[in-house]
């Protein structure tokens, strides 16, 4: 292609290789996230849901680690490569809908150096497939946008399959998709043709198994997500969390320019401006829902994530609409020239801290939600088991139970006496496991010992145990002896 002989294409690309393989070995490198490490463990017991989630992140897992064994790298894998995908999709989604390769490759490489896409493309959780089906989904529409046959709906439906396996806000996405065939005149004939529906079938037929675990279970996933939506009352504490989330995420300068095109996209008549009538529809459900949300309840900073390849599209607009411009205000010059550079630091410097731990700050976020500094925990755990001559490590957080069992000496029970939909998918613990001492762990903010006292005749701590990295505490543990069983041991 002619487009790669040029100097700028060949810059922009060997940026957004660059960004993929740093984020690659930044994710092979840094220690697990508290719920990397949960979703590790529901890997060894695969199922066709669990009570957080659907499945697709814990088949995603398994693959990795059978491949790489029970690393970063394994657990991170192929959500890495997924990225890869993602990045594929975007850049061929600007290049249709702007109609420029140049525009595409841009909209790829500020997909990748927003710290919202940096972070989830490198942790393994269930953003980073739902983040790559989007991107998918996005790519297959503006196919059938641009003049595609009907066939291209068996694609999006398959794609819709895999979104909905990765998490339930992929619901926004079919609804989007329904917006965008009401609301634009060009589509509308879809509607009247077979094929949405059938893709729209083999999505619902892929996410059947979810349905069928939940029948299973007493719909507790449905319970627990869904459950969701009614709660909380009125307050704009939390829309002013969101929007602050959100402008950092996605790096202030392009949440700017992506937001600018946005409302220019669905208020200019100018032939000069893109049509992002896609990208606008089938990211408003999703922004509407959102931003009610945040009116009586906290909406996560990652739950938007599977919006960003859509928003990927909408900085690129703006980048090729300023591009076109003769006269340019100081401000907007100065913040264009910035807005993506200051991305990739922003990016990078998250990476760097995940891995070396640059910056020695107790509140600092990254190191605390990641297993930084975890091994002398379970150095000190070992020594304090064979002490207590514990049969088992109990534990009463998911967080902790899935660091435990991923960071601790293969073989070693860890336990969670509470919260057992969480485990359902597992056989039960051996009762024999109960029948000597145990050993208890806990963060001290969420210290359980005291409600413990009520099933164990003699709950004796034992030490406290700081996780900390170069002289900074992220968390710290109390550990405690159990023994003396009454009763049942889990709530």
């Amino acid at each position: 292609m002619t487009f790669f002989k040029e100097r700028p294409a060949q810059i922009l690309t060997g940026a957004i290789v660059l960004m993929v393989l740093v984020r690659g070995l930044a994710g092979a490198i840094a220690p697990l996230a508290a719920d990397e490490a949960y979703y590790w463990l529901w890997s060894k017991h695969l199922a066709a849901g669990y009570l957080d989630h659907p499945p697709l992140i814990a088949f995603l897992i398994r693959a990795g680690t059978e491949a790489f064994g029970d690393t970063s790298l394994g657990v991170r894998f192929v959500p890495w490569l997924l990225s890869i995908a993602a990045t594929v999709a975007v850049w061929r989604t600007g290049a249709i809908l702007l109609k420029n390769e140049y525009a595409g490759a841009m909209a790829a490489l500020v997909f990748n150096l927003m710290p919202m896409v940096g972070i989830e493309a490198l942790v393994a959780t269930p953003d980073a497939p739902e983040i790559a089906a989007s991107a998918v989904l996005l790519w297959t529409l503006a196919e059938i946008a641009a003049g595609g046959t009907g066939a291209w709906w068996i694609a999006t439906g398959a794609v819709a399959g895999l979104a909905l396996l990765s998490k339930y806000t992929a619901f926004f996405l079919g609804a989007g998709i329904l917006v965008w065939l009401i609301a634009d005149p060009r589509q509308r004939h879809w509607l009247g043709s077979i094929w949405p529906y059938l893709g729209g079938a083999v999505a619902l037929l892929m996410f059947a198994p979810v349905v069928w675990w939940n029948a299973q279970h007493q719909w507790a996933s449905f319970a627990m997500q869904f459950g969701r939506v009614g709660a909380g009352g009125w307050t704009w504490r939390y829309l002013a969390e969101l929007l602050g989330a959100q402008l950092g995420l996605a790096s202030p300068f392009l949440a700017v320019f992506g937001g600018w095109a946005l409302y220019r996209s669905m208020r200019s008549r100018d032939e000069s401006w893109p049509d992002l009538g896609l990208v606008v529809f089938l990211m408003a459900p999703a922004v509407v829902y959102f931003l009610v949300h945040a009116l009586h309840d906290r909406v996560q900073g990652n739950w938007p994530s599977f919006l960003y390849p859509a928003f990927a599209i909408a900085v690129a607009a703006s980048f090729q609409n300023l591009a076109k411009r003769e006269k340019l205000s100081r401000l907007v010059r100065i913040s264009r020239r910035v807005a993506v550079p200051l991305a990739g630091v922003m990016t990078i410097a998250v990476y760097a801290q995940a891995v070396f731990g640059i910056i020695p700050v107790v509140r600092e976020p990254v190191s605390r939600l990641i297993a930084a500094g975890i091994e002398p925990v379970v150095m000190d755990l070992g020594v304090l088991r064979s002490q207590a001559g514990a049969n088992a490590i109990v534990t009463t957080s998911y967080a902790v139970t899935g660091w435990l069992a991923f960071y601790l000496p293969r073989g070693t029970p860890v336990i969670q006496l509470n919260e057992r939909l969480r485990w359902i998918n597992e056989p039960a613990p051996p009762k024999e496991l109960f029948s000597s001492p145990l050993l208890y762990v806990t963060e001290r903010r969420n210290d359980q010992a005291a409600s413990l006292r009520r099933r164990f005749a003699d709950v004796q701590p034992l030490a406290h145990i700081a996780r900390y990295r170069k002289g900074a505490v992220y968390d710290e543990y109390a550990v405690y002896r159990l023994d003396g069983l009454r009763g049942e041991p889990f709530e």
